[in-house]
């Protein structure tokens, strides 16, 4: 993201701030959906709180970090108590029932 484009991430929308190229969050949300996902992250963990994570993982594994926790962010919002464990369980019942055909 450069400092003089009109654009801004997800993140950076969400936040309504100026993004920067040092945006850590750029190259996690800067898709069609990046706010409304970026939206589920922040309410959940909080921005500076996932900020602080990124910047401690490798950049390597960034990505799939920001991944997990955008999907884990969003499964909160559609069940605040067991989050994405819930979908497991459920794909996990439909297995069980699959097995006994």
């Amino acid at each position: 993201m450069t400092g003089g484009s009109s654009s801004s991430c997800g993140a950076c929308k969400f936040l309504r701030r100026k993004c920067t190229t040092e945006c850590v969050f750029t190259p996690y949300f800067c898709y069609s959906q990046g706010a409304q996902h970026f939206a589920a992250v922040h309410k959940v963990f909080g921005a500076s709180n996932v900020s602080k994570l990124l910047m401690k993982i490798p950049m390597q594994n960034r990505s799939e970090a920001a991944i997990s926790i955008s999907y884990e962010a969003l499964a909160r919002m559609q069940d605040p108590i067991y989050g994405c464990v819930a979908q497991i369980l459920a794909l996990q019942q439909q297995v069980s029932q699959i097995s006994l055909r």
